[in-house]
C-alpha cells in the first residue's frame, strides 16, 4: 500500500509539473508599437502644400487615428505629396514626391529615424531587393531622357547610384532579386515594363505590354499588369488591358483587352484564385483562370458617393477603397466585405472613416 501510494503521489507531481510548464502555455502577442496590427493610410495632401499625413485604422476597423506622423514627430514636417510607403524590416520609408525626399520611421511606432533628401528628383514609388532600396524618379517632367531608378543604401540612408530608364517609371515590384518597373509614361504615355537586375543594378530588358501600365501583382511566377490605356484626348483613346508576363522568360503569355475604349482599369489586386481591379467607381472581379474580361463590375461604390476609386487594396477578407472626394477636403476610406470565409456578401459596406486629404495608399502593418 505504501508503495502504491508513493507511486500515485509521484504520478500526480509529474502531471502537475508538466501542466504548469510555462513553455506549454499559450504565448500572448505583444504589440511592437501603437500602430502594429492595423493599416497605415498614406494621405497625399493637397497639391502644392505640406499636407501629407498618415492615418491608422485597426484591423477590427473600429479604431481610427489621423495625423500619426505629426503626433509622434511634432518637429518634423512630412511634406508635400505623400506618394508611396514601403516596409523593410522594422522601418517604413515614406516617399514624398514634391518635397523630393524620403522620410524613414519605425513602422510600428512612427518614431522618426532619418531623412533622405539628396539624389531624388520627382520620386514616385519604392521597392526593396538584395538589401537595397529602389525608388522610381520622373526627373524633370518636361525632359523625357532624365528618368531613373535611385538605388538606396539602407545602411547609410543615402542614394548610392542611379539606373537610367525610359520615360515615366511608376510602380515598382520585386521578384527573386529583380525589379519590375511599370513605365506609365510620366506626362506622356508609356507601354513597357523595365526589368532591372538587383545584383548588378543594370537594365536587363524591357517588355512591351499595353498602354499606361498602372499596377502590378506577382502570382505564382506570373506578373499581372493592369494597363489603363490612353484616356484622352478622345480621338487618341485606347482601351485597357490585363497582361500576363512569364517571369522566367520575361515574355507576354496572355493579353486580355476591352473592346470599349472608355474602359480604363487600374488598382489591380489578387486574392485567392481571383483578381480584382477598378474602373471608375466599379469594383471588377475576374478568375485568374478566366480568358475574357468582365463587362460589368461585381459591385459599385457610388452609394458611398465615390466619384472614382483613388486607392485600393485587399486584406483579411476586406476591400479597402480610398475616395479623394474633391481633392481639397479630407478624403474617406470605405471598407467592404470580400464575401469569403463566411463574411457578408461581396461589396457589403463594413465601415467608413474620414482620413486626410487624398488617401493615396494602404500599407498593412503586422
Amino acid at each position: 500500500m505504501k508503495f502504491s501510494k508513493l507511486v500515485f503521489i509521484s504520478f500526480l507531481s509529474t502531471v502537475f509539473l508538466t501542466s504548469c510548464d510555462p513553455d506549454d502555455e499559450p504565448q500572448q502577442y505583444v504589440p511592437l508599437g501603437d500602430y502594429d496590427s492595423g493599416v497605415l493610410v498614406l494621405n497625399q495632401g493637397g497639391f502644392g502644400a505640406d499636407e501629407a499625413s498618415v492615418s491608422y485604422i485597426s484591423f477590427d476597423l473600429n479604431t481610427l487615428e489621423n495625423n500619426i506622423f505629426a503626433t509622434v514627430n511634432p518637429t518634423v514636417t512630412l511634406g508635400n505629396t505623400g506618394q508611396d510607403m514601403g516596409f523593410y524590416n522594422d522601418l517604413a520609408y515614406i516617399v514624398v514626391n514634391a518635397s523630393n525626399k524620403i522620410e524613414i520611421v519605425n513602422r510600428y511606432t512612427m518614431a522618426h529615424v532619418a531623412t533622405i533628401s539628396s539624389g531624388l528628383n520627382n520620386p514616385r514609388y519604392i521597392a526593396f531587393a538584395n538589401g537595397k532600396g529602389y525608388v522610381t524618379n520622373w526627373g524633370d517632367g518636361t525632359n523625357i531622357t532624365d528618368d531613373y531608378v535611385a538605388v538606396i543604401n539602407l545602411t547609410t540612408n543615402s542614394v548610392s547610384s542611379q539606373i537610367a530608364v525610359i520615360e515615366g517609371p511608376e510602380r515598382i515590384i520585386e521578384n527573386n532579386g529583380k525589379l519590375y518597373v511599370a513605365q506609365t509614361g510620366g506626362f506622356g504615355y508609356g507601354n513597357a515594363i523595365t526589368v532591372i537586375n538587383g545584383t548588378t543594378n543594370t537594365v536587363e530588358t524591357t517588355i512591351t505590354v499595353g498602354d499606361v501600365p498602372n499596377s502590378m501583382v506577382i502570382n505564382n511566377g506570373i506578373l499581372l499588369v493592369s494597363c489603363g490605356g490612353i484616356p484622352y484626348p478622345v480621338a487618341s483613346q485606347t482601351a485597357g488591358k490585363i497582361v500576363k508576363v512569364n517571369l522566367t522568360t520575361n515574355t507576354v503569355i496572355n493579353t486580355y483587352s476591352y473592346a470599349d475604349v472608355n474602359k480604363h482599369p487600374s488598382n489591380l489586386a489578387v486574392f485567392g484564385s481571383d483578381m480584382y481591379y477598378t474602373i471608375d467607381s466599379g469594383i471588377y472581379k475576374m478568375a485568374l483562370s478566366a480568358t475574357t474580361l468582365p463587362i460589368e463590375p461585381a459591385f459599385s461604390t457610388t452609394t458611398q458617393g465615390v466619384y472614382g476609386v483613388y486607392s485600393f487594396a485587399i486584406k483579411n477578407n476586406h476591400i479597402y477603397v480610398g475616395d479623394a472626394g474633391d481633392y481639397d477636403s479630407d478624403g474617406k476610406i470605405h471598407i467592404y466585405s470580400l464575401g469569403t470565409n463566411g463574411s457578408p456578401a461581396l461589396g457589403t459596406l463594413q465601415k467608413s472613416h474620414t482620413v486626410g486629404i487624398i488617401p493615396a495608399g494602404f500599407y498593412f502593418n503586422q
